[in-house]
Protein backbone atom coordinates (compact mmCIF):
# COMPACT_ATOMS: atom_id res chain seq x y z
CA UNK A 1 0.00 0.00 0.00
CA UNK A 2 0.80 3.44 -0.31
CA UNK A 3 1.88 6.00 2.95
CA UNK A 4 -0.94 7.89 4.28
CA UNK A 5 -0.56 11.38 5.02
CA UNK A 6 -3.45 12.29 5.86
CA UNK A 7 -7.34 11.17 5.35
CA UNK A 8 -6.91 12.49 1.19
CA UNK A 9 -2.74 12.18 0.29
CA UNK A 10 -0.96 8.98 0.08
CA UNK A 11 2.45 8.35 -1.33
CA UNK A 12 5.28 6.34 -2.43
CA UNK A 13 8.58 7.37 -1.09
CA UNK A 14 11.40 8.03 -3.16
CA UNK A 15 14.04 5.35 -3.95
CA UNK A 16 17.12 6.94 -3.86
CA UNK A 17 19.44 3.88 -5.80
CA UNK A 18 17.50 4.87 -9.16
CA UNK A 19 16.54 8.39 -8.71
CA UNK A 20 12.92 7.58 -8.43
CA UNK A 21 11.40 10.87 -6.62
CA UNK A 22 8.45 10.26 -4.20
CA UNK A 23 5.01 10.65 -6.04
CA UNK A 24 1.90 11.47 -4.84
CA UNK A 25 -2.02 10.93 -4.46
CA UNK A 26 -4.89 13.00 -3.48
CA UNK A 27 -8.09 11.54 -3.16
CA UNK A 28 -11.42 13.37 -3.65
CA UNK A 29 -15.02 12.46 -3.19
CA UNK A 30 -15.51 12.83 -7.48
CA UNK A 31 -11.62 11.59 -8.64
CA UNK A 32 -8.17 11.58 -7.82
CA UNK A 33 -4.87 13.37 -8.99
CA UNK A 34 -1.33 12.35 -9.16
CA UNK A 35 1.65 14.13 -8.44
CA UNK A 36 4.34 13.52 -10.95
CA UNK A 37 4.98 10.35 -13.59
CA UNK A 38 7.61 8.63 -12.29
CA UNK A 39 11.38 8.34 -13.75
CA UNK A 40 10.09 5.36 -15.91
CA UNK A 41 7.26 3.10 -17.59
CA UNK A 42 7.89 0.47 -14.59
CA UNK A 43 7.94 3.59 -11.88
CA UNK A 44 4.83 4.39 -12.95
CA UNK A 45 3.63 0.77 -13.21
CA UNK A 46 4.62 -0.09 -9.34
CA UNK A 47 2.68 3.42 -8.33
CA UNK A 48 -0.67 2.09 -10.20
CA UNK A 49 -0.83 -1.28 -9.11
CA UNK A 50 -0.68 0.14 -5.66
CA UNK A 51 -3.65 2.45 -6.77
CA UNK A 52 -5.76 -0.13 -7.97
CA UNK A 53 -5.34 -1.60 -4.49
CA UNK A 54 -6.90 1.14 -3.06
CA UNK A 55 -10.74 1.96 -2.89
CA UNK A 56 -10.56 5.43 -4.14
CA UNK A 57 -12.44 8.29 -6.72
CA UNK A 58 -10.23 7.01 -9.93
CA UNK A 59 -7.47 8.83 -11.19
CA UNK A 60 -8.61 11.68 -13.87
CA UNK A 61 -5.17 13.89 -13.89
CA UNK A 62 -1.31 13.58 -13.37
CA UNK A 63 -0.01 17.21 -12.50
CA UNK A 64 4.28 17.45 -13.17
CA UNK A 65 6.09 19.67 -10.97
CA UNK A 66 8.64 20.19 -13.48
CA UNK A 67 10.62 18.68 -16.42
CA UNK A 68 13.47 16.94 -15.30
CA UNK A 69 13.72 13.26 -16.21
CA UNK A 70 12.87 11.69 -12.84
CA UNK A 71 9.52 13.19 -13.13
CA UNK A 72 8.60 12.84 -16.66
CA UNK A 73 9.36 9.18 -18.41
CA UNK A 74 6.34 7.64 -16.69
CA UNK A 75 4.05 9.92 -18.18
CA UNK A 76 2.85 7.79 -20.95
CA UNK A 77 2.11 4.50 -18.76
CA UNK A 78 0.40 6.34 -16.51
CA UNK A 79 -2.25 7.18 -19.47
CA UNK A 80 -4.01 10.19 -17.60
CA UNK A 81 -4.82 13.99 -18.86
CA UNK A 82 -1.23 15.60 -17.52
CA UNK A 83 -1.34 18.95 -16.07
CA UNK A 84 1.70 21.00 -16.32
CA UNK A 85 3.22 24.52 -16.28
CA UNK A 86 3.60 25.92 -20.28
CA UNK A 87 7.37 25.81 -19.99
CA UNK A 88 7.28 22.46 -18.83
CA UNK A 89 5.50 21.48 -22.16
CA UNK A 90 7.90 23.48 -23.93
CA UNK A 91 10.73 22.01 -22.66
CA UNK A 92 9.10 18.10 -23.16
CA UNK A 93 8.40 19.11 -26.77
CA UNK A 94 12.17 19.98 -27.00
CA UNK A 95 13.03 16.41 -25.05
CA UNK A 96 10.72 14.07 -27.50
CA UNK A 97 13.14 15.21 -30.48
CA UNK A 98 16.15 13.98 -28.80
CA UNK A 99 17.53 9.76 -28.71
CA UNK A 100 17.96 8.05 -25.30
CA UNK A 101 20.26 5.34 -26.21
CA UNK A 102 23.59 5.10 -24.32
CA UNK A 103 25.28 6.31 -26.99
CA UNK A 104 23.28 9.75 -27.45
CA UNK A 105 23.08 9.89 -23.47
CA UNK A 106 26.88 9.96 -23.49
CA UNK A 107 27.38 11.98 -26.00
CA UNK A 108 25.12 14.82 -24.14
CA UNK A 109 27.35 13.98 -21.04
CA UNK A 110 30.31 15.41 -23.11
CA UNK A 111 28.39 18.43 -24.21
CA UNK A 112 27.62 19.41 -21.18
CA UNK A 113 24.27 19.34 -22.46
CA UNK A 114 22.82 16.19 -19.97
CA UNK A 115 25.41 15.66 -16.35
CA UNK A 116 26.60 12.31 -15.47
CA UNK A 117 24.16 11.37 -12.61
CA UNK A 118 21.40 11.57 -14.31
CA UNK A 119 22.57 9.70 -17.50
CA UNK A 120 23.76 6.84 -14.90
CA UNK A 121 20.57 6.64 -13.07
CA UNK A 122 18.71 6.69 -16.52
CA UNK A 123 20.51 3.47 -17.73
CA UNK A 124 20.46 1.92 -13.91
CA UNK A 125 16.43 2.38 -13.90
CA UNK A 126 16.36 1.52 -17.93
CA UNK A 127 18.98 -0.62 -19.09
CA UNK A 128 17.05 -0.66 -22.13
CA UNK A 129 15.26 2.18 -23.66
CA UNK A 130 14.27 0.90 -26.77
CA UNK A 131 10.02 1.71 -26.33
CA UNK A 132 10.44 4.50 -24.74
CA UNK A 133 8.29 7.13 -25.36
CA UNK A 134 7.57 11.11 -24.25
CA UNK A 135 3.78 12.29 -24.68
CA UNK A 136 3.00 16.30 -24.04
CA UNK A 137 0.87 17.40 -21.47
CA UNK A 138 -2.73 17.84 -22.29
CA UNK A 139 -3.58 21.31 -19.98
CA UNK A 140 -0.72 23.96 -19.38
CA UNK A 141 -0.71 26.49 -16.71
CA UNK A 142 0.40 30.22 -16.95
CA UNK A 143 0.95 31.11 -13.11
CA UNK A 144 -1.80 29.04 -10.81
CA UNK A 145 -5.06 27.25 -10.92
CA UNK A 146 -7.32 25.31 -8.38
CA UNK A 147 -8.76 22.00 -8.87
CA UNK A 148 -11.92 20.65 -6.75
CA UNK A 149 -11.77 16.82 -6.89
CA UNK A 150 -14.57 16.72 -4.78
CA UNK A 151 -14.64 17.50 -1.06
CA UNK A 152 -10.88 18.58 -1.30
CA UNK A 153 -9.04 20.55 -3.69
CA UNK A 154 -5.56 21.07 -4.73
CA UNK A 155 -4.06 24.20 -6.14
CA UNK A 156 -1.11 24.21 -8.96
CA UNK A 157 0.91 27.74 -8.61
CA UNK A 158 4.27 28.16 -10.77
CA UNK A 159 6.98 28.85 -8.20
CA UNK A 160 10.46 28.58 -9.93
CA UNK A 161 13.33 28.61 -8.65
CA UNK A 162 16.96 27.71 -9.67
CA UNK A 163 16.80 23.94 -9.94
CA UNK A 164 14.57 24.50 -12.51
CA UNK A 165 12.59 27.30 -13.94
CA UNK A 166 9.15 25.74 -14.94
CA UNK A 167 8.72 24.56 -11.11
CA UNK A 168 5.49 24.09 -9.76
CA UNK A 169 4.20 23.22 -6.04
CA UNK A 170 0.73 21.38 -5.48
CA UNK A 171 -0.89 22.64 -2.50
CA UNK A 172 -3.96 20.65 -0.75
CA UNK A 173 -5.60 23.49 1.60
CA UNK A 174 -8.09 21.03 2.97
CA UNK A 175 -5.23 18.71 4.60
CA UNK A 176 -2.39 21.03 4.71
CA UNK A 177 -0.06 19.39 2.58
CA UNK A 178 2.35 20.60 0.19
CA UNK A 179 4.29 18.59 -2.87
CA UNK A 180 7.03 20.66 -3.69
CA UNK A 181 8.92 18.42 -5.93
CA UNK A 182 12.40 19.49 -6.21
CA UNK A 183 11.77 23.31 -6.29
CA UNK A 184 14.06 23.83 -2.79
CA UNK A 185 17.21 22.15 -4.36
CA UNK A 186 20.25 23.35 -5.96
CA UNK A 187 21.17 24.34 -9.66
CA UNK A 188 22.99 21.27 -10.96
CA UNK A 189 22.55 21.88 -14.77
CA UNK A 190 24.50 24.97 -15.03
CA UNK A 191 28.24 23.70 -13.70
CA UNK A 192 28.83 23.09 -9.79
CA UNK A 193 25.61 22.63 -7.92
CA UNK A 194 24.72 26.65 -6.99
CA UNK A 195 22.05 28.42 -4.67
CA UNK A 196 20.36 31.78 -5.45
CA UNK A 197 20.38 33.81 -2.40
CA UNK A 198 18.16 36.59 -4.04
CA UNK A 199 15.93 33.61 -6.34
CA UNK A 200 15.93 31.09 -2.54
CA UNK A 201 14.16 34.43 -1.18
CA UNK A 202 11.36 34.95 -4.18
CA UNK A 203 10.81 31.15 -3.95
CA UNK A 204 10.22 30.96 -0.08
CA UNK A 205 7.76 34.04 -0.58
CA UNK A 206 5.54 31.87 -2.38
CA UNK A 207 5.59 28.87 -0.75
CA UNK A 208 5.32 30.75 3.01
CA UNK A 209 1.87 32.04 2.21
CA UNK A 210 0.26 28.62 2.34
CA UNK A 211 -0.72 27.38 5.71
CA UNK A 212 0.88 23.64 5.78
CA UNK A 213 1.60 21.27 8.35
CA UNK A 214 3.58 18.62 6.10
CA UNK A 215 5.77 19.02 2.91
CA UNK A 216 6.63 16.27 0.51
CA UNK A 217 10.15 17.11 -1.48
CA UNK A 218 11.05 14.67 -4.47
CA UNK A 219 14.09 13.17 -2.72
CA UNK A 220 13.81 13.13 1.04
CA UNK A 221 11.21 11.92 3.37
CA UNK A 222 8.05 13.79 4.38
CA UNK A 223 9.14 16.92 7.24
CA UNK A 224 6.76 18.91 9.14
CA UNK A 225 6.48 22.64 9.01
CA UNK A 226 9.02 22.83 11.82
CA UNK A 227 11.41 20.86 10.26
CA UNK A 228 11.16 22.19 6.74
CA UNK A 229 11.19 25.62 7.71
CA UNK A 230 13.95 24.99 10.44
CA UNK A 231 16.05 24.08 7.00
CA UNK A 232 15.04 27.00 5.30
CA UNK A 233 15.53 29.49 7.77
CA UNK A 234 19.60 27.88 8.26
CA UNK A 235 20.06 27.67 4.26
CA UNK A 236 18.49 31.29 4.35
CA UNK A 237 21.05 32.69 6.86
CA UNK A 238 23.57 31.05 5.44
CA UNK A 239 23.04 32.48 2.60
CA UNK A 240 23.27 35.80 3.96
CA UNK A 241 26.39 35.29 6.08
CA UNK A 242 27.98 34.35 2.51
CA UNK A 243 26.33 37.35 0.66
CA UNK A 244 28.31 38.09 -2.67
CA UNK A 245 31.49 36.22 -1.71
CA UNK A 246 33.33 34.04 -4.64
CA UNK A 247 35.86 32.30 -2.34
CA UNK A 248 35.01 29.01 -0.02
CA UNK A 249 37.81 30.09 2.58
CA UNK A 250 36.13 33.33 2.76
CA UNK A 251 33.29 32.70 3.08
CA UNK A 252 33.92 29.98 5.61
CA UNK A 253 35.16 32.98 7.98
CA UNK A 254 32.40 35.26 8.63
CA UNK A 255 30.31 31.90 8.65
CA UNK A 256 32.28 30.79 11.94
CA UNK A 257 32.63 34.62 13.46
CA UNK A 258 28.50 34.57 13.20
CA UNK A 259 27.99 31.09 14.64
CA UNK A 260 30.83 31.14 16.61
CA UNK A 261 31.14 27.81 15.49
CA UNK A 262 32.40 25.90 12.34
CA UNK A 263 30.01 24.84 9.77
CA UNK A 264 29.02 21.59 10.21
CA UNK A 265 30.01 19.48 6.98
CA UNK A 266 26.38 19.93 5.41
CA UNK A 267 26.44 23.54 6.19
CA UNK A 268 29.54 23.90 4.43
CA UNK A 269 28.44 22.19 1.01
CA UNK A 270 26.13 24.85 1.43
CA UNK A 271 28.24 27.68 1.93
CA UNK A 272 30.40 26.17 -1.51
CA UNK A 273 26.68 26.63 -3.18
CA UNK A 274 26.14 29.68 -2.74
CA UNK A 275 29.72 30.86 -3.47
CA UNK A 276 29.14 28.54 -6.51
CA UNK A 277 26.34 30.79 -7.20
CA UNK A 278 27.75 34.06 -6.69
CA UNK A 279 30.77 33.21 -9.14
CA UNK A 280 28.09 32.20 -11.46
CA UNK A 281 27.04 35.71 -11.33
CA UNK A 282 30.34 37.41 -11.43
CA UNK A 283 30.88 35.33 -15.40
CA UNK A 284 28.01 36.71 -16.74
Amino acid sequence: MLKQLTNRVYYMPHYSETDRPALGLICGDSFSVIVDSGNSPAHARDFLELVDKMDKPPVKFVILTHWHWDHIFGMKTMGFITISHEETKKTLEYLQTLKWDDASLDARVETGEEIEFCRDMIKREMPNRDHLELKLPELTITNKMEIDLGGVTCIVEHVGGVHAQDSSIIYVPNEKVMFLGDCIYQDFYSGEWSYDLDELVILLDKIKKYDVDTYITGHQNPQSHEEMWRFFDDLTSIGKIVDKEVSLDKAVAPFTEVRKESPTEEQLEYIQNFVNGNQKKSQK
